[in-house]
């Protein structure tokens, strides 16, 4: 005899259910402090120094491609707009999560009045890191992030005036967007965002991190 629609529906959405839980997605169980996979190359940073907090440091080129994050690296990308330097960088941290296999969710801010509180709801997701793509994000990320310096944040393409140690940016010349108060700076440039450039920007940043090399400019 067949079994109802209803029940096969139940037990579908059953086995859907422990499918998502046995995939390792699920972020309320804990998991170890992330860590680098790979050394940074000659070159990122002196090395007989340790960048002082709101420093920028210029890397030489490609000194980052041998960092890589570990297995389950848990990341929410934030982003807000829909120009094309956001898009351009939307893309850049999607392809890098697909690359390097990490766990990404995305948090999309349909307006500036939520985004400070989409900004709270992806720290409630416990990531690793939030990285945030728009420059409709730098103001509020300035509000919030001094509050909660046990979140580590990675802004592409913008930076924030005053960042804390939690809050890792990285920028060129064609972008440097610092928030309202600052504006745009005056060589901004939204062509300077390119696909190479972003994708630089989401793994040299990434990298930063991942060594602790945080609350400063990475300057591409």
């Amino acid at each position: 005899m067949r079994p109802p629609l209803r029940a096969v529906a139940m037990l579908a959405a059953t086995a859907a259910l422990v499918a998502a839980c046995d995939s390792g997605d699920d972020w309320s169980q804990p998991h170890p402090a992330p860590s680098a996979v790979g050394t940074l190359g000659p070159g990122f940073v002196d090395p007989a120094t340790t960048p002082a907090p709101e420093a920028t440091i210029t890397p030489r080129p490609g000194s980052w491609a041998g960092v890589h994050p570990p297995k389950d690296y848990r990341v929410v990308l934030l982003t807000a707009g829909t120009d094309d330097p956001t898009k351009a960088l939307v893309t850049a941290v999607r392809e890098w999560a697909d690359d390097e296999d990490a766990n990404l969710r995305t948090i999309t801010v349909g307006n500036a009045h939520d985004a400070v509180s989409s900004i709270a709801r992806a720290m409630e997701m416990k990531p690793d890191l939030i990285v945030s793509a728009g420059g409709d994000l730098i103001d509020p990320l300035a509000l919030v992030t001094p509050n909660h310096l046990d979140e580590k944040f990675l802004v592409v393409g913008a930076e924030l005036a005053e960042p804390t140690h939690n809050v890792t940016s990285v920028d060129w010349e064609g972008a440097s967007f610092r928030g309202e108060g600052l504006g745009m700076s005056s060589t901004y440039d939204p062509k300077s965002f390119t696909g190479e450039r972003c994708a630089a920007a989401i793994r040299a940043g990434v990298a930063a991190v991942l060594n602790d090399l945080t609350g400063i400019v990475v300057w591409l």
